[in-house]
Formats: C-alpha cells, structure tokens, sequence
C-alpha cells in the first residue's frame, strides 16, 4: 500500500489524449519520512510510521522527540503490512511512487454545514405545500408509531451535517509535477480548499536514494490559515 498526504489547493480543467476538457483537482504534497517501523516480535503486528510536515506548528515535547528532528511539524499516519523489513527510519518518499493512469483512494474531512433539518440532511421530500399545510412544509413527520412507544435508534432526523471522515476511491491522477510536488487527481475530493487529505493506492513505496535525499531541493510552503490569499499564493508558487 502507498500513501501520501498533501492539501488541497483548487480545482481546475485539463484536457485528455482525446480533446475532451476533464475536471481535476490539484493537490500539494510534500515528502513521507519513515519515523517508525513496528514488527511482530516487538510491537505485535507489522507497520510502517510515515511522517509528514503538515502538522501545526504547536507540537509537544513528546512527538517532537518521537521524530528526532527529521520533520518540524508532523503528522503521523500508520500503514499495516505483512512484512515492513524493508522499511527503515529515515527513508524519504515523494510522489515518485505514483504513476500517470492510476487510480487512488482520496480521503479528507468533508465540509461541516452545521445543524441541518431533515430536507437538506437526508433528502426528505418534504410536505405538500397545499391540502391543509401550512407552517411544516420542511418538518420531518411523526418519528414513531403508537406500538413502540418510543424512537428507534437510527431514526433520521435533524442534526449537525457534515465535518466527517469521507474517502473517494478509483479516482485516476491526471498529471504529476515532481519538481513542484502537485499531483492533479481526476474530480472533485472531499474537504476545503487548503485541507489536508490522503492519497492512497496499491502498491509498494519507492525510497528515494541517499544521494537524492541529500541534494538542495524546493522547500514545499506549509499553509498555516485557510484564506484566499494563502490560496493565491500557494498557486502562484507553484505555477
């Protein structure tokens, strides 16, 4: 399995082999470094602990030393594995891993709308706006029967939408920019613009070589506050 995090930055079209214009969305994403390896005889089950430079700046003393200096402001993520003996602390990853073509899973906290009633929530039809309604066109109706005496769990009704764990799979990447770390994911992710999401797809992560790691490169900008203007600025440094 390979993953990788990066934000989501904006929306916009390109055009296929065919001519056709298709909507992609672009996506920043920085470098993996393996923070941990865990195994069976230590740990209990086989992982890998990838570390990525998204996090907040505010960061305790305990998972700053947890990944001893490799990464500023991290965020962690676990992959499960048969066998993570290949895998070893330090080892950096890019986008290197995925390919032109292939289809991946995007998963990213979906919108919040707050508190939502029945009709927008769930979708109810609504009442007829005539045969003696009157002020409950949107209401959600009886939420129980006279046997039950009571509400049964599960029951749809109003309550707070969205703000929740959403993952789109088989989306196919359309484009990558190894040089400026943007990959371009065909459709629409879940989440808004400047959040973080995953991208994971079959497969095994590529390490890059020691010789690559220690090389200058860009340093990719983290986006501290969700703003327009963080927005602008982020597609002017990439583009």
């Amino acid at each position: 399995m390979k993953l990788l995090i990066g934000r989501k930055l904006s929306m916009t079209q390109m055009y296929a082999e065919n001519g056709n214009v298709v909507p992609v969305t672009k996506i920043l994403v920085g470098k993996a470094v393996t923070t941990q390896v865990k195994n069976k005889k230590s740990d209990g089950y086989s992982a890998v602990q990838l570390g990525f430079n998204e996090g907040s700046k505010h960061t305790t003393k305990s998972l700053t030393g947890h990944v001893k200096s490799m990464i500023e402001r991290p965020v962690m993520r676990e992959i499960r594995l048969d066998d993570s003996s290949a895998f070893e602390v330090g080892q950096t990853y890019n986008l290197s891993s995925f390919a032109v073509g292939e289809k991946v899973s995007v998963s990213g906290i979906s919108k919040g709308r707050g508190f939502q009633g029945v009709v927008k929530r769930h979708h109810f039809g609504g009442s007829p706006k005539t045969h003696g309604h009157k002020h409950d066109l949107r209401a959600p109706g009886s939420i129980g029967s006279t046997d039950a005496q009571r509400v049964f769990p599960g029951k749809r009704m109003a309550g707070r939408m969205g703000a929740d764990r959403v993952t789109i799979k088989n989306l196919v990447i359309a484009e990558i920019d190894l040089e400026n770390g943007l990959i371009y994911v065909r459709g629409a992710v879940p989440g808004a613009r400047t959040g973080l999401v995953e991208i994971s797809g079959e497969g095994d992560m590529k390490a890059l070589d020691t010789k690559e790691n220690s090389k200058e490169s860009k340093p990719v900008e983290v986006l501290e506050v969700v703003s327009d203007k963080n927005l602008e600025a982020a597609n002017e440094a990439v583009s």
